[in-house]
C-alpha cells in the first residue's frame, strides 16, 4: 500500500524546485517508493560551511526540502496543503565533498498534522543527520506551483 495520495510522480517535483533554495542546493528526487520519498544533495560549494564540511543550515534544508514534498504527495493536493510548523535535527558526523542522500518516512500521518523522520546518509551509507519535521496540514488548496504558474 503507497503513502501517496493520486498519481505521484518525481517528474512534477523538479519543475516546483526550479528558481528556489532548493534548485540552489542542487537538490535532486532520486526515488519515490511506496513508503519512502528518497533525495540527494551535493556537499560542494553551495552546501559547506567555512571550515568546509557541510553545513547545518543544508542538511535541514534538504530535510525539510523531502518533508516537504513528501507531505504534498500524501494530501489531497486539491484540498490541502502543508507547511512546515517544526523540524530538529541532530548532525552525528562531517561530510566534506560527495553526495548526501536523504530518505523521508512518516513517523505519523494525522488528519491535521504529519511528522516525518529523515535520515541523511553519507555514499557508503554512513549516518551524517537525523531529522524530524512536523508539517501542518491546512485546509485550501495546495499552494505548490511551478515558476510558470508562480509568476
Amino acid at each position: 500500500m503507497s503513502l501517496w495520495h493520486g498519481d505521484v510522480s518525481a517528474v512534477d517535483l523538479p519543475a516546483m524546485a526550479s528558481r528556489t533554495l532548493i534548485e540552489s542546493l542542487g537538490i535532486e528526487i532520486v526515488e519515490v517508493r511506496d513508503d519512502a520519498l528518497v533525495g540527494r544533495m551535493p556537499v560542494d560549494r553551495r552546501t559547506v560551511q567555512p571550515a568546509g564540511v557541510l553545513h547545518g543550515g543544508a542538511s535541514v534544508a534538504l530535510a525539510e526540502t523531502l518533508a516537504s514534498w513528501a507531505g504534498y504527495l500524501a494530501i489531497d493536493r486539491e484540498r490541502f496543503h502543508v507547511v512546515g510548523q517544526e523540524i530538529n535535527a541532530n548532525h552525528i558526523r562531517p561530510i566534506s565533498s560527495g553526495w548526501v542522500t536523504a530518505t523521508v518516512t512518516p513517523a505519523n500521518i494525522g488528519r491535521r498534522a504529519h511528522v516525518w523522520e529523515i535520515r541523511i546518509v553519507d555514499e557508503v551509507g554512513t549516518l551524517v543527520c537525523i531529522s524530524r519535521c512536523t508539517l501542518a496540514v491546512i485546509e485550501q488548496r495546495s499552494t505548490y506551483a511551478t515558476p510558470e504558474t508562480r509568476g
